[in-house]
């Protein structure tokens, strides 16, 4: 029995990884460095910050201090989600229409804290969660595949691991999931369905969820 569903954020509150990839092609063609969508994609979605940086740094040499690269990703990406950002399509609908009233919520995301700030000022996310927003901060930085975050969002919500639903789109954040012990949806919104293999489910939009 399903009693509190998990949201991720990036890719599946938010439809925001498109403007990652922008973030990420802006941050190497100040260096005279073309983004490769392909060969990156599937191994920074999820990824920290410093994670991230480290992972451009590894495929394209980018040079520079680790925290001021990290600064400079987020203000471009900051710059970006203050113009852009919106809810991933059937996010409003689904929540208002099968979730609210029915189970316990939250949204559990690597995403850094300073930008869901701006992403909750320009839609408003707060009205869906209130305060049930957690951060790998909450668990000593230890971000997705780790499945502290999950395991601590649950015991936030007081329901068992067992009986949260998560909803992820990322590789990461599936195996998160099933380490914490919990049955995970794939949501099909930044990668292809053949990379969400390891979910329970996996489904191309929320309108093909179907809630226990």
């Amino acid at each position: 029995m399903i009693e509190a569903i998990l949201f991720d954020c990036d890719g599946v509150v938010l439809d925001s990884e498109t403007i990652w990839d922008r973030c990420a092609a802006e941050l190497l063609r100040r260096r005279g460095i073309a983004f490769d969508l392909e060969r990156t994609k599937p191994l920074i979605t999820g990824l920290s910050q410093q994670a991230g940086i480290l992972l451009l740094q590894e495929q394209y040499g980018v040079e520079g201090d680790l925290d001021a690269l990290v600064a400079e990703r987020l203000e471009i990406i900051r710059g970006l989600f203050e113009r852009e950002v919106r809810f991933t399509a059937g996010f409003p609908e689904f929540f208002a229409e099968r979730v609210r009233g029915r189970y316990a919520t939250c949204i559990a995301t690597s995403m850094p804290e300073e930008l869901f700030a701006v992403a909750d000022r320009r839609l408003g996310i707060s009205r869906f969660f209130g305060s049930r927003v957690y951060f790998p901060t909450h668990v000593g930085g230890r971000a997705k595949p780790a499945p502290d975050l999950f395991l601590y969002a649950a015991r936030q919500l007081g329901v068992p691991p067992d009986r949260c639903l998560v909803i992820e789109d990322s590789p990461r954040g599936i195996e998160a999931a099933r380490r914490a012990g919990m049955p995970v949806i794939g949501l099909a919104t930044t990668h292809g369905k053949e990379l969400l293999g390891e979910a329970d489910w996996v489904v191309g939009s929320f309108g093909e969820i179907e809630l226990p």
